[in-house]
């Protein structure tokens, strides 16, 4: 499971990054409602990618205290 959270954090932060880049075109291009719906996409997909890692802390936390306790 470990690996999926840290494949879909992964995903999530390069689709922020490239979210930004479209909002910068976009904004450059005097499109601001383009550029303000990219920054909306940027900031959506940047909390998914924390609450991936989130996820994964939980979990690497879990195996470390069974461990401990096995």
């Amino acid at each position: 499971m470990p690996t999926t959270h840290h494949s879909a954090a992964a995903e999530r932060h390069l689709q922020a990054a490239h979210a930004h880049e479209a909002a910068a075109a976009s904004h450059n291009k005097n499109d601001h409602i383009g550029a303000h719906e990219h920054s909306r996409l940027a900031q959506e997909f940047s909390r998914e990618a924390h609450e991936h890692t989130e996820r994964l802390l939980k979990d690497q936390l879990e195996v470390v205290t069974e461990q401990s306790e096995g």
